[in-house]
C-alpha cells in the first residue's frame, strides 16, 4: 500500500501505534506499509506468512485410506511445533475436479466447474447433515443421508481426532473415539493445566469431553450425552471453551443455545448469562443468536463472546456484566471464532471474507491477511485456528476440508504475525 505526501518515511505498524521510521531505497515522497519490509515487489497474498506445501501428509497415501483425504476441518490445536491435534468429520472421496461441461438442463451458458474456484464444498459433503443454527442435531446423519448420500461411497467416518508431527506426519489418530463423536467441533488443552488435558466439544451431542493427554482416558464428561437443555448438566450444541488463569473456564452454548456457562476448575457449574435475540440486527446487551466463538483476556479475566449471528463481539466481566461490544461488519462478514493471544491482541477468522483479523481489545481494526481460494495457502472456510510456539499458524477450513500450515516469512514485521500462545503452567 502506498501512502503519499510523507518525504523520507517507512510507515510500519507496531502494536496499535504507528511508528515513522527513514525511508530507504524508495521514491521520495512516498511511503509503503509491507508485512515484509525489505521484500521488492510482492503483494502479501498471505500476509507475514508463506505457506508450507503438502503439510499435513495426505491420507491417501497411508495404507487402507488409498482414494481418500480430509473432510471438513473442524478444529486444530498446536499443543508444540511437532505435536498438533486435528478434528475433521470424517474423510472423503479423493478425487479430481472433472473436466468442464456445460450445464444445459440447467440454464444457458452455464458452466462446471469454474475455473480457479474450488468445486467441491467439503462441509456440504462431510456428515452429518444439519450443521447451522437452528438446526436438530438429532437428525444430523439422517438429513446427511436424505440428501443422497452414503456413507462408505461419500464419505467413512474414520479419523475423527488425529494428531500430527512439524512433518505433516500422521503419528497418532484416536480412533477408538470416533464411534462416540457425531459432530467433533473444538480441540484445546488449557494454558494453565499442566497435565495438559486435552478437551474436545461435539455440538451435537451437546457434550464437552476431557481426556488424558495421551488419550487412552476420557476423565471427564460436561453436558448429557445426546440430550439437549439449558440447564447446568446440559448444553445445546456448545462450540467453544476458553479458561482463565485460576483454571476456572467459559463455554459457549452454542448453535441453539444463547448462553455462556461458567464453571470451576473441577467443572463444577458456577453460573450462566444470556437471552436469545432477533437477528441479524440484535443490538440488546447479553442476547446472542448462534455463540459461535468465546476468549478470556487472562489480563482482566473479561470474557470476549462471538454473537455470530449479530456479526458483533460483546465483552462482560467474568460474572456476565456487560461491558463493552463492536462490530465486525455486516455480510459478508462472519466471524467464526477468536483468540486474545499472548500479544495481547484478539485474532478473529472470518468465514465469510476468509481473512484474519487483528483487533485490539477496545475493538480497533489493526490489520488482515488471507486470500480466497482452493489452491495452498488459500482459504475457505476458516473455522478453527491455531499458533504453535515457533510462530506457525494453522488454519482447519470446513469449506477446503483438512488443515493448512503457514510458517512466517524472513524478516516478516512481528505486528503482521498472530500472536503466540499463552502457555504459563506448560512444562
Amino acid at each position: 500500500m502506498l501512502i503519499t505526501g510523507l518525504a523520507a518515511a517507512s510507515l510500519f505498524v507496531i502494536g496499535s501505534r504507528w511508528l515513522l521510521a527513514q525511508q530507504r531505497g524508495g521514491a521520495a515522497g512516498s511511503t509503503r506499509v509491507a508485512a515484509v519490509p525489505a521484500e521488492k515487489g510482492g503483494q502479501d497474498i498471505y500476509g507475514a506468512y508463506e505457506s508450507v506445501a503438502d503439510w499435513p501428509k495426505d491420507l491417501s497415501t497411508r495404507p487402507g485410506h488409498e482414494g481418500w483425504t480430509f473432510g471438513a476441518g473442524q478444529s486444530v490445536f498446536a499443543e508444540s511445533p511437532n505435536r498438533i491435534f486435528v478434528l475433521q468429520r470424517g474423510e472423503l472421496p479423493n478425487i479430481k475436479a472433472p473436466a468442464q461441461k456445460k450445464l444445459t438442463e440447467t440454464a444457458p451458458s452455464i458452466f462446471f466447474p469454474i475455473g480457479r474456484l474450488p468445486w467441491r464444498d467439503a462441509t456440504v459433503s462431510s456428515p452429518p447433515g444439519n450443521g447451522g443454527t437452528g438446526q436438530p442435531a438429532e437428525g444430523g446423519v439422517q438429513a446427511w443421508e436424505r440428501a443422497g448420500n452414503k456413507m462408505g461411497v461419500d464419505a467413512r467416518w474414520e479419523h475423527c481426532i488425529m494428531i500430527f508431527d512439524g512433518a505433516g506426519n500422521l503419528v497418532d489418530a484416536w480412533t477408538q473415539y470416533d464411534a462416540m463423536l457425531q459432530r467433533p467441533h473444538f480441540v484445546a488443552i488449557s494454558p494453565y493445566d499442566a497435565e495438559k488435558h486435552v478437551w474436545i466439544v461435539d455440538d451435537h451431542k451437546h457434550v464437552i469431553h476431557k481426556f488424558t493427554n495421551d488419550g487412552k482416558r476420557e476423565v471427564q464428561t460436561l453436558g448429557t450425552y445426546g440430550e439437549p437443555g439449558a440447564d447446568e448438566k446440559h448444553f445445546n450444541r456448545p462450540t467453544f471453551i476458553d479458561w482463565f488463569p485460576d483454571g476456572s473456564f467459559v463455554v459457549a452454548d452454542g448453535y441453539n443455545g444463547t448462553r455462556v456457562v461458567k464453571f470451576d476448575k473441577s467443572g463444577k457449574y458456577l453460573t450462566a448469562w444470556g437471552q436469545k435475540g432477533n437477528p441479524p440486527n440484535e443490538t440488546r446487551p447479553g442476547y446472542f443468536n448462534n455463540v459461535h466463538g468465546i476468549s478470556v483476556d487472562p489480563r482482566t479475566r473479561r470474557v470476549f463472546v462471538n454473537d455470530r449471528g449479530n456479526h458483533r463481539a460483546q465483552v462482560f466481566d467474568e460474572n456476565g456484566r456487560f461491558l463493552n461490544e463492536w462490530k465486525f461488519g455486516d455480510n459478508p462478514s462472519d466471524v467464526h471464532l477468536f483468540h486474545i493471544m499472548s500479544d495481547g491482541y484478539l485474532w478473529a477468522a472470518d468465514r465469510g471474507t476468509n481473512r484474519i483479523l487483528k483487533y485490539d481489545l477496545d475493538g480497533n481494526f489493526m490489520y488482515s491477511w488471507g486470500t480466497w481460494g482452493p489452491h495452498p495457502g488459500g482459504m475457505w472456510g476458516v473455522h478453527g485456528m491455531s499458533v504453535d510456539s515457533d510462530g506457525n499458524f494453522y488454519a482447519a477450513e470446513v469449506d477446503n476440508g483438512g488443515v493448512q500450515k503457514y510458517r512466517p516469512r524472513p524478516g516478516a514485521n512481528p505486528a503482521f504475525l498472530v500472536g503466540k500462545p499463552i502457555r504459563s503452567a506448560w512444562k
